[in-house]
């Protein structure tokens, strides 16, 4: 983890690093959102409500402001220094010591693995930084890609929200996936599963 001009950057492998966006990216952001928005919306629901560079500034201005007052906040995912998406954490569960995770890929840089180390990267900040408990990933039944992340990483599927998100024009059921920090601590051992486990 490195610190630089008060923002945040993990690494994820060589080349690959997930950075907190400063908001002069808010055009390469939507850049790719644009290049992606076919692919991204089959599962993604705020695409619509992203049509402008201008909505996409707001965005990172308000996800600035949510990190430094410590809530959740995403950060960019950056393969040899181009933007290739986002992952998110939704809030910090302080007392019960539980976040949860959301992200997305442009279309040009799917099926190499990025998600899985960029998710990879942040559930270990969330076990080792913020000192979380439980990591939580929810995504539709028909998402096979995002769900696909969860299980290389070792992640248990705990059941289905039935009808649990509204898409566009109809309810879809997510899938919740979870690691627990004592799961985690046992992939870092050298143990079968967990992040850090080698499951990639």
């Amino acid at each position: 983890m490195r610190w630089f001009g008060g923002g945040l950057e993990l690494e994820a492998g060589t080349g690959r690093v997930l950075r907190l966006p400063e908001v002069s990216m808010a055009g390469t952001v939507f850049a790719e959102i644009e290049r992606s928005r076919a692919h991204l919306r089959v599962w993604m629901p705020w695409l619509d409500g992203t049509r402008t560079v201008r909505d996409t500034r707001r965005f990172l201005e308000a996800n600035a402001v949510a990190f430094r007052k410590g809530g959740g906040f995403s950060l960019a995912v950056l393969e040899d220094g181009r933007f290739a998406g986002m992952v998110g954490f939704h809030g910090f569960d302080t007392t019960n010591r539980v976040t949860s995770l959301g992200y997305w890929l442009g279309q040009a840089f799917c099926g190499r693995g990025l998600m899985t180390a960029a998710v990879q990267a942040a559930a270990r900040y969330a076990f080792e930084q913020r000192r979380m408990n439980r990591v939580v990933i929810r995504c539709a039944t028909g998402n096979s890609a995002s769900r696909g992340v969860a299980e290389r990483l070792g992640f248990t599927h705990e059941g289905t929200h039935r009808e649990a998100e509204w898409l566009y024009d109809h309810f879809v059921d997510l899938e919740v996936y979870a690691l627990l920090r004592r799961e985690w601590v046992l992939g870092v051992d050298g143990g079968a599963g967990g992040v850090q486990g080698g499951r990639v």
